[in-house]
């Protein structure tokens, strides 16, 4: 799990000096979280990523329950999105354009002709700053300067990473802007919960509390419709196993090669709201998601091909993980009826997301 990086309990630095904390070298880049009840989280301020995650089984048995590498060194060369923190926004935006009050931005595309997950040089390939941290807390920060990636605005950014002692891997985001800009932050783990490189997830029984989703073109980039669920292979109201439909005839699986898409959560309110329940039948371990946000993206390992060789050199395979990403929708910058994701100076972006973990 790396070398351990230790961290003083001083109090977080004020915005003006985040930039200028200092750096932890290439080999001292983990910090591991613990609550009272055994769990463990491991974490690099690389990417902001979950390097491992150990939670238990029905029976008390701890596994690592996300994919990665047994080092931190590994992860500049490694799948860029494993564990990490995604932003200035998270998932997809048509060919990397978009307009604010009359000014049009090119962003940096790694996706094709879109831009995704914040470019190529996103917030999952940069070294955030340890500003504070306790056995079960870590806080990170990044400035994101002025057209970053094409990005308008000088972004600040503080995260926190805590492992509740309710067995809650808890994650508080906080930006603010010097200039109008378009923000979409989240979490990237790749989850298996019979522990990471056993087996696929297929037999995952998955509910998203959502009546709608939003449908993709080839590039998948919405069209902008908000699509019912009912009567499709989206509909997860009803615990259904990942893989019952994965394979159906239905064009939206095609274009992601299996499940790559925004859920359109019911929300109750602007706290956090139930947004999916995972059960893995056989290690009896069950993963609550809640957020404040209004989309989830549900990804199923589509790409994965087993040229990764992750911990203890496993071979990770089709489709032997999943995502769910807490978010606003991807692309809204380009369609005003979503959910908007502008936030100006003065304004203070504030989300949180939560995994819980029980057994059944």
């Amino acid at each position: 799990m790396g070398v351990l990086l230790a961290i003083s309990c001083a109090a977080p630095k004020k915005q003006d000096d985040m930039q200028n904390v200092s750096q932890p070298s290439l080999n001292e880049q983990t910090v591991t979280l613990n609550n009272t009840n055994g769990l463990k989280a491991t974490i690099t301020p690389y990417g902001g990523k979950v390097i491992s995650l150990w939670v238990p089984d029905r029976n008390g048995k701890l596994s690592d329950i996300v994919l990665g590498y047994d080092s931190a060194t590994q992860y500049p060369t490694g799948n860029p999105y494993f564990g990490a923190l995604i932003g200035r926004y998270g998932n997809r935006i048509g060919k990397g354009q978009f307009s604010i009050e009359g000014t049009a931005y090119q962003l940096a595309t790694n996706n094709g002709t879109n831009a995704l997950h914040g470019g190529p040089g996103g917030f999952h390939n940069v070294m955030w700053n340890v500003v504070d941290s306790t056995p079960n807390s870590i806080t990170l920060t990044y400035s994101s300067v002025d057209g970053e990636e094409g990005y308008p605005g000088t972004l600040q950014v503080k995260v926190t990473y805590t492992l509740t002692d309710a067995n809650e891997l808890t994650i508080d985001y906080e930006a603010t802007t010097d200039k109008t800009t378009v923000v979409n932050l989240t979490h990237h783990s790749f989850f298996n919960l019979n522990g990471e490189g056993v087996g696929d997830i297929l037999n995952h029984e998955l509910q998203i509390v959502a009546d709608a989703f939003t449908p993709v073109d080839e590039g998948l980039i919405p069209t902008g419709e908000l699509k019912p669920v009912a009567g499709t292979p989206f509909d997860f109201n009803k615990p259904t196993t990942i893989g019952a439909r994965i394979n159906a005839e239905d064009i939206q699986l095609k274009f992601g090669k299996g499940y790559d898409h925004n859920w359109v959560l019911k929300r109750e309110g602007d706290g956090l709201s139930l947004a999916a329940v995972v059960n893995e039948p056989t290690s009896g371990r069950v993963m609550e998601v809640w957020t404040t946000e209004p989309g989830l993206q549900f990804y199923s390992g589509n790409f994965l091909d087993g040229s990764d060789a992750g911990k203890d050199g496993k071979k990770y395979q089709f489709r032997t993980a999943f995502c769910l990403e807490a978010q606003h929708f991807p692309d809204s910058p380009n369609k005003p009826h979503f959910p908007t994701t502008l936030v100006k100076p003065g304004s203070v972006y504030k989300q949180q997301t939560v995994y819980k973990f029980l057994v059944k």
